[in-house]
């Protein structure tokens, strides 16, 4: 589920399809130092994810502080330019080798 609490989601929709990851818009990630409204809500989401044993998507992450922070509230997975800027399909591969090749290094 995309985009959870600012689209035309319902909860409904939890209990009808099989989802596995709920994802939080960048909205709240970019004002949660802000707006405590925004970090109630990564919090609260992150908790119903780990109640129900769904993956939980922070979208937007950019600083190491975000990062920290959906991560206590709850969060499993994170994306935004903190891990890497979008990048073409194309060098989605080489992409995966390097981390393949580090994971290999480390083990």
């Amino acid at each position: 589920m995309d985009d959870f609490g600012t689209g035309y989601s319902s909860l409904s929709y939890l209990r009808c399809f099989p989802f596995d990851k709920i994802k939080i818009d960048r909205s709240f990630v970019s004002e949660l130092s802000e707006r405590p409204d925004c970090i109630a809500i990564i919090r609260a989401v992150g908790g119903l994810g780990q109640s129900l044993g769904i993956a939980t998507t922070a979208e937007g992450i950019e600083t190491r502080e975000q990062l920290e922070r959906v991560r206590v509230k709850g969060c499993t997975e994170v994306q935004g330019y903190l891990s890497s800027p979008p990048r073409p399909a194309a060098e989605l591969g080489d992409l995966i080798g390097a981390e393949q090749s580090k994971d290999a290094a480390v083990a």
